[in-house]
């Protein structure tokens, strides 16, 4: 009985033990004496001598183009078409549409085809006629003799070609055990600073000793990861130890925007989780971040504490932007690419079970803007925030304005407030402006001595911004931050109202020294400071020096 054309195919594919392997993972690149020395460590014949391989070629551009398919050995015009192999092959593509070859008909411009090149191509032809068997499409004794007289013929180069595939498997997947997290991408952020505060204390402004010149560092390290593809899990774990200066100058408004510390503690600074919703519409939900991690700041250039603003006050506005922050919601909703529209809801304790605590009975904010791009590089938000500080733990302006800013009526008496801004940033070559104003107006919620329950207190704050980036170099920054902190223009309570006008002035100058370290000198200047003309002018100097990797 005879053997039906499935079974001799297989018979004819078996003796060898060669089974064909997707032409993507070969290297074709590698010059004939790499190829020769895999052959020979495989113990298969030597190629042909690299002088005569090198004889074949020509002075045609040799620079490889896209793969792409080719239906016929005809199309490929440094194959030679007297070579037997040329014609088995050329039976077997024109029925199986097997052969690959470059958009020019060509390997290689003119370069003659090697015995491996064409023993990949055998090997995708392989790859089809497999396919057939196990379809059990019948293959003609004809086609079936040449297939075992290849692979006879080219047994060498294909088992060279297979031991090549093995290795770079092997080392693929030894890179796949060794790698940290196939969804993970880690990056960090090291700061260092010296920092010096110049100017005498003031009437008011009465902290502790007089500034010396200190050093402080912060070390971040970030965690992005991903379980869907469209989601990300943000993790930062931080360490710092920067002083805060209001210390010794006696006001916030000298604050850095990277300043704290945390006793040189490791701290889980951030987590959240943001997932797409929709094609319109993101949530975040996290046990700790800020307002600004979902709501875009609207100051592009100066809203980072690594690369941004030197000083607390400059990176944004804090009517909105310095309120209670904690675990919370938030989405982000697209109207097109036209407008945008961000909700965000945070509590301050709510992690802490007990009264005055928890998710909706302690310090929180409730924050909406909207976020439009009516005409190119320009961008403008309306925002609103409500929030709430139970007594003891009253700071309306987010430590960036006066002392009367931070507590209009005592940091015993509860206090909420509706905060109101306007945020725009244009963007002209080479210059962005940007600027905003905030106000707030909080209302006392008991009555205390001379406060009364429902007493009420305005705050305004503004700020313009100018930067030009990659002034000298692609990386390079410098800008110019003018504006007036947080201050209390009218206030229910006799007393509490701020006399005079505090301005800001900064200046700062960020030079890349390489992709990964920057400097950024700077300094910024407080007049009047606490909005109080008996205030001598505070400067604050500092030389911030990042590391990014």
């Amino acid at each position: 009985m005879l053997a039906s054309p499935a079974i001799l195919a297989i018979e004819a594919l078996i003796p060898l033990g060669i089974s064909a392997m997707p032409l993507s993972e070969i290297d074709q690149q590698d010059p004939v004496p790499e190829v020769s020395a895999i052959a020979q460590d495989a113990a298969t014949p030597e190629p042909p001598d690299i002088l005569e391989q090198i004889n074949l070629y020509s002075q045609a551009d040799l620079e490889p183009g896209p793969l792409e398919q080719v239906n016929s050995v005809q199309e490929l015009s440094d194959v030679s078409p007297t070579d037997w192999a040329y014609q088995a092959m050329n039976a077997l593509a024109d029925r199986h549409q097997c052969l690959l070859g470059y958009g020019d008909g060509t390997y290689r411009g003119n370069r003659a085809m090697t015995r491996y090149e064409f023993a990949a191509n055998l090997n995708a032809c392989l790859i089809q006629v497999q396919q057939k068997i196990e379809g059990l499409n019948a293959l003609s004794p004809e086609e079936l003799n040449a297939i075992r007289r290849l692979q006879e013929e080219f047994a060498a180069e294909l088992a060279t070609l297979r031991g090549r595939v093995d290795a770079l498997e092997v080392r693929t997947a030894e890179l796949e055990a060794n790698q940290f997290s196939p969804t993970t991408k880690f990056s960090g952020e090291v700061l260092m600073a010296p920092i010096h505060a110049f100017g005498d204390r003031g009437e008011t402004t009465d902290g502790g000793e007089e500034t010396e010149l200190s050093l402080g560092y912060r070390a971040r390290l970030l965690f992005d990861s991903s379980l869907t593809g469209r989601d990300r899990l943000r993790t930062r774990l931080e360490i710092r130890n920067v002083a805060r200066l209001d210390g010794t100058t006696g006001t916030v408004m000298s604050r850095l925007g990277f300043d704290g510390e945390n006793g040189n503690d490791v701290i889980l600074e951030r987590l959240e989780y943001r997932f797409p919703v929709t094609d319109s519409l993101r949530m975040w939900v996290g046990t700790q971040f800020s307002t600004d991690h979902v709501i875009p700041v609207t100051n592009p250039l100066f809203e980072s504490s690594g690369s941004g603003a030197l000083s607390r006050f400059g990176r944004r506005n804090p009517s909105i932007f310095r309120q209670p922050t904690g675990a919370g919601a938030g989405f982000e909703y697209k109207f097109g690419d036209v407008a945008r529209l961000y909700g965000l809801y945070q509590a301050g304790t709510a992690s802490t079970p007990t009264a005055k605590n928890g998710l909706f009975d302690g310090s929180y904010s409730a924050t909406a803007q909207l976020t439009a791009t009516p005409i190119e590089n320009l961008e403008v938000s309306l925002a609103y925030s409500n929030s709430y500080f139970p007594g003891g733990e009253v700071n309306v302006s987010g430590s960036t304005g006066s002392g009367l800013a931070r507590r209009p009526f005592t940091n015993d008496v509860a206090t909420s407030s509706n905060n109101f801004g306007v945020q725009a940033s244009f963007g002209f070559e080479p210059v962005t402006v940007s600027g905003w104003a905030g106000w707030s107006l909080a209302e006392a919620q008991v009555s205390d001595g001379d406060v009364s329950s429902g007493d009420t207190a305005t705050l305004f704050n503004w700020a313009l911004n100018v930067g030009v980036p990659d002034l000298v170099k692609e990386g390079s920054l410098l800008g110019f931050i003018v504006g007036q902190p947080p201050k209390v223009i009218k206030n229910d309570v006799d007393g509490r109202e701020d006399p005079d006008t505090s301005l800001h002035f900064e200046a700062l100058f960020t030079y890349p020294i390489t992709r990964r370290i920057s400097i950024t000198p700077g300094f910024f200047v407080i007049t009047n400071p606490d909005h109080n003309s008996d205030n001598n002018t505070i400067w604050v100097g500092t030389m911030r020096t990042r590391f990014s990797f």
